[in-house]
């Protein structure tokens, strides 16, 4: 126990109003529109589970993952912030922050596998088959993860240790790292994934526009067989362009994030851009189980067995929902 206490920390937040039926209510909000996207998550993996067959579902299904426990285990915390005080002690001080960062690797680990996925299956689709096995999925997805936690373990090493060491009042929970270890962390965790995302979509995007030309200029003389190819590739399309929105919503989602160390800025100094930055991270995981539900009627479906309770009946593996 310390001798003596210095003041809790509750200058520099963004949210101090004193009116506790204000603060009530903001929280209220905050843990309403928590706890419907955690639902729409969870739909997704659900459904995710029961479709393990098809190998761009794994990859989904890590990311839905991952989306999921960021609803779970950082945006509860976070709320706790906005108040201006962390009450939760040292330790989970630090075990906040470690799986915040492993959670943010790991999504963006789960991209750029996405990517590479729908690369292979629009650009080398005889290949597909024996290049993306559900083996070599499973093997990658477990590899993401566990490079993921101890990377993350390995930049945050000195700050696990003693969490506390760079609070200057008691209820702070900060993490610093020094300039080389953010620089590298940046190149590692945005700039050369990103680099990679872009660089595969592009070229998905060269190939669909050229099959699309191929199909309108011999559209007269397909058959029955090429019929399917078609439906085939364009469903294949339809795959690539949402996955293609969701990774262009996470490049807006990441940017603002990833700026100031970009630029070479001190974001100790506007704790309101910082908290932006972070807030719009978490809001990629948000996002991704909307765009699905705008995509795709299956996954609707989906939420209404797990809002109506259908999905604690005994039958509910074998709801059609496709």
């Amino acid at each position: 126990v310390h001798a003596t206490l210095s003041p809790l920390c509750t200058s520099g937040y963004v949210y101090t109003n004193p009116d506790k039926s204000e603060t009530l209510r903001v929280h209220t909000i905050i843990f309403k529109e928590l706890f419907i996207n955690i639902m729409l998550r969870l739909s997704f993996c659900f459904f995710l589970l029961r479709q393990l067959h098809n190998q761009t579902n794994l990859f989904l299904l890590s990311l839905a993952v991952s989306d999921l426990l960021v609803g779970l285990l950082l945006m509860p915390p976070r709320i706790l912030l906005l108040g201006g005080c962390w009450f939760l002690g040292t330790f989970m001080c630090g075990l906040f922050y470690y799986a915040s960062f492993v959670l943010t690797s790991a999504s963006v680990g789960n991209m750029v596998l996405i990517s590479f996925d729908r690369y292979v299956a629009i650009c080398d689709p005889l290949s597909y088959p024996t290049t993306v096995t559900e083996r070599k999925v499973q093997i990658s997805v477990c590899l993401c993860w566990a490079c993921s936690l101890l990377y993350n373990g390995t930049i945050l090493n000195n700050f696990l240790k003693q969490p506390d060491r760079y609070n200057s009042c008691d209820g702070e929970c900060i993490v610093v790292i020094n300039f080389i270890t953010g620089a590298f962390d940046v190149v590692a965790t945005f700039i050369g994934p990103t680099a990679v995302i872009i660089f595969l979509y592009m070229r998905v995007f060269l190939v669909a526009v050229s099959q699309a030309q191929a199909m309108r200029s011999h559209v007269a003389f397909v058959t029955s067989k090429g019929s399917v190819h078609v439906a085939i590739k364009k469903s294949e399309r339809k795959a690539a362009t949402t996955i293609g929105v969701v990774v262009v919503v996470f490049l807006m989602c990441f940017c603002p994030y990833f700026y100031p160390s970009l630029a070479g800025q001190d974001t100790s100094t506007s704790v309101e851009f910082s908290v932006f930055g972070v807030w719009l991270l978490y809001c990629n995981s948000c996002l991704n189980p909307l765009i699905y539900a705008f995509f795709y009627p299956w996954f609707r479906k989906t939420v209404k067995l797990i809002v109506t309770l259908q999905i604690l009946q005994p039958d509910s593996c074998d709801a059609n929902i496709l």
